[in-house]
């Protein structure tokens, strides 16, 4: 598998790296993991008590980035920040199992757009791109397609399948359970996340999950595209 990522995608501000992690057990509930789970919420709880989102630099970020990409920010609130107000309100997270449980508490702590990917269920390629309307889209939690808007940058495999719409919905068909083996994550910053920091972030992703599930790791740098012209 091999990653790609428009060139105009990137030229409107979003920034993005996509850490691999092969051959995890993901039916493992860690009590050491738990333990610093718990820990780390409680943390991550006051820390954004009282949390102003639009001065903050890098959630606020991803506002711009809707923004300039003309995506409507009251119906589209970006992962992270989304994250921030579930935890708020409800004092913790909704425990999916253990591997998408690690991702979302990184997200919280570093406030980048993370999300887990099925690698088994992705046909082809996977390719960071805007939309055209042609492509399909089953959220997850749905059965049927829902319509694509044209020009949302999305994460799409070759079948022409979105896996991920924007950083803010993922889909059934790479859903992470307990059975996935094989993962690769998105993690994705914007104008006011240096490109290193991705790559820190990255490598926290790579060393907790195989910590904590398995595996081995790699950080994968996708290549820069131009979109296909139509024939």
């Amino acid at each position: 598998m091999d990653f790609y990522v428009e060139k105009a995608v990137i030229e409107s501000g979003v920034k993005i790296i996509f850490p691999v992690v092969t051959g995890i057990d993901n039916t493992i509930k860690s009590e050491e993991w738990q333990a610093y789970r718990s820990s780390k919420i409680a943390k991550l709880i006051e820390r954004y008590a009282d949390i102003d989102v639009h001065s903050d630099a890098i959630l606020e970020g991803f506002n711009i980035l809707h923004d300039k990409t003309g995506v409507k920010r009251r119906k589209n609130i970006p992962a992270s920040e989304n994250l921030i107000k579930l935890l708020n309100k409800n004092h913790d997270l909704f425990y999916i199992n253990q591997a998408v449980d690690i991702y979302n508490i990184i997200s919280l702590d570093t406030k980048l757009a993370l999300g887990a990917h099925d690698i088994d269920n992705v046909e082809g390629n996977v390719t960071l791109r805007f939309t055209d309307g042609s492509e399909k889209f089953i959220p997850l939690g749905q059965s049927e397609p829902i319509p694509v808007a044209p020009h949302e940058y999305c994460y799409c495999d070759d079948s022409n399948e979105v896996l991920c719409r924007l950083e803010i919905r993922q889909v059934n068909k790479t859903a992470v359970n307990e059975n996935t083996k094989n993962i690769f994550y998105i993690v994705q910053g914007n104008e006011a996340t240096p490109d290193e920091y991705l790559k820190e972030v990255a490598q926290e992703i790579i060393d907790t999950t195989t910590k904590y599930c398995g595996g081995t790791g790699k950080i994968n740098i996708p290549e820069i595209i131009m979109p296909l012209q139509p024939s």
